[in-house]
């Protein structure tokens, strides 16, 4: 339920999503939410925190039962994206291994590799990243220059990797490959690396970002590394751009729930605050402009929910539409970094500080208009709509 809006209900959120929101919410304001300044300082979750997520059923809401999972459907990830953001959660890789990465493997593995690795992903005895980007290449996947080579059994695997969320706790690493440079992008393959004490495997240093301090993002290297030929994801070799194309859609939804939850609980920090904090005598909320000021931020939080329940539907209902998508993560994106930054303003000086919720999520939000595709990115892809 929303704080913000009680009486608020998505048209495809049932009486399941509604438990799971509950139970989400109780869990991440007991085991996130506390932790959040000691992760910032250690650059990473706790490893056992994973496990905590699988033990709470939060890592397979939509993989099959037969694993552990519970096999529902998109609304399940969406209800938990946005928990993680009302609950000011900006350390967990959450977003990438579940609804993102555990869906290519669920999407594109055979029989013998689901059976391998879908229970430890549900668990949390396996921690999923993918390696797209590179420090030369972004949004252009085609251009990618790792390559793998393959020699008898195996794929010899030399490039670099940047950006990578749970790079430091990831066991099982989906890697943006060459495997045919002369193909372009029908040279492109998807392989999964066992990456714990595999030669030629090299995490790199911890990036320090603007925000978000707590994710163990960081660069990745291979050298000459060795990945047997049956971790190619997909019946066949040049299917990896094609792949990455179908699920791009889904990611970017769930960033755009992120975004959704996100600008809620700036919202409803700001409320918080303006009714407890005076000036002049009485509290910041009682002054014209502020209400005014969070009425029109109420209004904004409202219309960012919307537009994303509205594309989650069409999700739900089977249209993978990247250009909704793309217009659910524009929306979503832009608005929320405004919400917060707005948000900010209210705390005065305390806004600044690192210790104050508000001030993670303004370093936190900027970078939804950065990956999963651009904001710019996203304007092209609507464009071609048109």
């Amino acid at each position: 339920m929303s704080e913000l809006f009680p009486d608020y209900r998505a048209s495809w959120e049932t009486d399941q999503h509604r438990e799971l929101r509950k139970h989400a919410a109780d869990f991440f304001r007991k085991e996130s939410t506390p932790n959040q300044q000691r992760w910032a300082e250690q650059h990473m979750v706790d490893r056992e925190f994973w496990n905590k997520l699988g033990a709470a059923g939060l890592l397979g809401v939509d993989l099959p039962e037969e694993y552990g999972g519970l096999a529902g459907d998109f609304g399940l990830s969406a209800v938990i994206a946005e928990e993680l953001a009302m609950a000011h959660d900006s350390s967990s890789g959450w977003i990438v291994h579940s609804p993102i990465v555990a869906h290519y493997i669920d999407t594109y593995a055979n029989e013998e590799q689901k059976a391998r690795w879908m229970p430890g992903i549900i668990s949390g005895d396996l921690v999923l990243a993918i390696a797209m980007t590179e420090p030369g290449t972004g949004s252009d996947l085609q251009a990618v220059k790792t390559t793998a080579v393959r020699a008898g059994d195996h794929y010899i695997v030399n490039g670099s990797k940047t950006f990578i969320s749970n790079g430091t706790h990831c066991d099982l690493l989906v890697i943006v490959a060459k495997t045919d440079p002369t193909r372009g992008a029908a040279g492109v393959s998807l392989i999964v690396a066992e990456v714990n004490d595999l030669p030629g495997f090299e995490r790199g240093r911890v990036l320090e970002k603007v925000g978000q301090h707590g994710q163990d993002t960081r660069e990745l290297f291979f050298s000459d590394m060795r990945v047997p030929v049956a971790n190619l994801l997909g019946a066949q070799e040049g299917l990896g751009f094609y792949q990455l194309m179908e699920q791009l859609a889904r990611e970017r939804l769930i960033i755009a729930a992120v975004c959704a939850g996100m600008a809620e609980a700036a919202v409803l920090e700001a409320l918080k605050y303006t009714k407890e904090r005076e000036a002049f005598g009485r509290p910041l909320i009682k002054f014209q402009h502020n209400r005014f000021e969070l009425a029109e931020l109420k209004a904004e939080v409202l219309s960012i929910k919307t537009t994303v329940d509205y594309c989650i539907q069409q999700y739900v209902n089977g249209k993978n539409d990247p250009a909704t998508a793309s217009m659910a993560k524009l929306i979503a994106a832009d608005k929320a970094v405004a919400i917060v930054d707005r948000c900010v303003q209210f705390f005065g000086g305390y806004g600044y500080m690192m210790e104050y919720p508000i001030a993670r999520a303004y370093a936190a939000a900027r970078v939804n208009k950065i990956y999963g595709g651009t904001s710019e990115i996203m304007k092209e892809i609507i464009s071609r709509s048109l």
